[in-house]
């Protein structure tokens, strides 16, 4: 199956990012490499570095990027690393960087990556395939409380406690092996006029043990602070978000950064030494044009969030 992916708010990423042909950027996520094309496009002496943990993403992208030869730098890591590779290139600061913290199409639509909740595919969800933990471990190793948690925290699923007990009472037959099997459990949790309604039933459980399974959540917030850490004075950071968890953690450590203070509500004299770090562009985070809808669905809860560097 072909890499492929419609890059989400292309020219919202851009016009947020600033881009200066002698910069140095980062796309964290390069997927198919449309954002990375597009930053790419406008470097003249500058250079990029994208990032992957996916193996099949950077060998595909660097196919198609390939034109711009050593301008680009290819990291097949988590993202959350970036500073290590940053380092061990000679780079100290960097004038933007980029997150799209979504699924790439290609992922979700290749049955073989067992991310599809309606493609029957092995129970996998790992975006590095290199990584030996997988939605079978979690799916048939984690305890029914476990499963519970996780689902609601992840999914924030009202159903996750008869979701994690039907799971149990499945994989005590046999190991549940394929995502159909794991979408007929969860779907059969659901009253009839909820299974049959508006939107897949298992689209929240499935999002949650994905969560779980590639630690999408897992120290985002530091993430986002060492990146503006890393960022030059008047530099940008753009966040492309898809659900309300990843979102909040965004907001709230961008509105962290914005603060001259931190120190509790009613403190009569300040304390903490907080600096200010960013400026918030925008009060509220961008979301996909109608024509952007019309030909991508799937951008259709994308949030962007950006901020500058002070």
């Amino acid at each position: 199956m072909e890499f492929s992916h419609i890059p989400v708010m292309l020219g919202e990423c851009i016009d947020g990012l600033d881009i200066k042909p002698c910069g140095i950027y980062v796309d964290c996520t390069l997927g198919g490499g449309g954002h990375s094309e597009a930053i790419a496009s406008r470097l003249d002496g500058g250079r990029l570095i994208a990032i992957d943990k996916d193996s099949d993403a950077i060998i595909a992208a660097s196919k198609r990027l390939a034109k711009y030869g050593e301008s680009i730098s290819y990291v097949h890591d988590d993202f959350k690393n970036f500073e290590v590779h940053l380092d061990e290139l000679g780079i100290e600061k960097i004038d933007g960087i980029l997150m799209d913290l979504g699924v790439s199409s290609y992922q979700l639509d290749n049955a073989e990556r067992g991310m599809s909740y309606k493609e029957d595919g092995p129970l996998d969800m790992r975006m590095d395939r290199d990584a030996k933990f997988s939605a079978a471990d979690v799916v048939n190793g984690y305890d029914e409380r476990q499963l519970a948690d996780i689902i609601w925290k992840y999914g924030e699923e009202r159903y996750s406690r008869k979701i994690a007990a039907a799971i149990c009472r499945r994989r005590r037959e046999k190991a549940i092996e394929t995502t159909a099997e794991l979408a007929e459990i969860v779907s059969k949790c659901f009253p009839p006029k909820e299974r049959y309604g508006l939107g897949n039933p298992c689209k929240r459980t499935f999002q949650a043990i994905r969560i779980e399974v590639n630690g999408e959540l897992e120290g985002l917030s530091e993430m986002l602070k060492s990146a503006t850490g890393r960022l030059k004075s008047g530099g940008r950071i753009c966040v492309i978000t898809f659900h309300s968890l990843e979102d909040r953690i965004v907001k709230q450590t961008f509105n962290y950064l914005n603060a001259t203070c931190v120190c509790p509500p009613g403190q009569p004299i300040c304390t903490c030494d907080k600096k200010r770090e960013v400026e918030i562009i925008g009060r509220k985070p961008i979301v996909a044009s109608e024509d952007e809808l019309t030909v991508n669905k799937r951008a259709g809860s994308a949030k962007l969030r950006i901020a500058q560097k002070i």
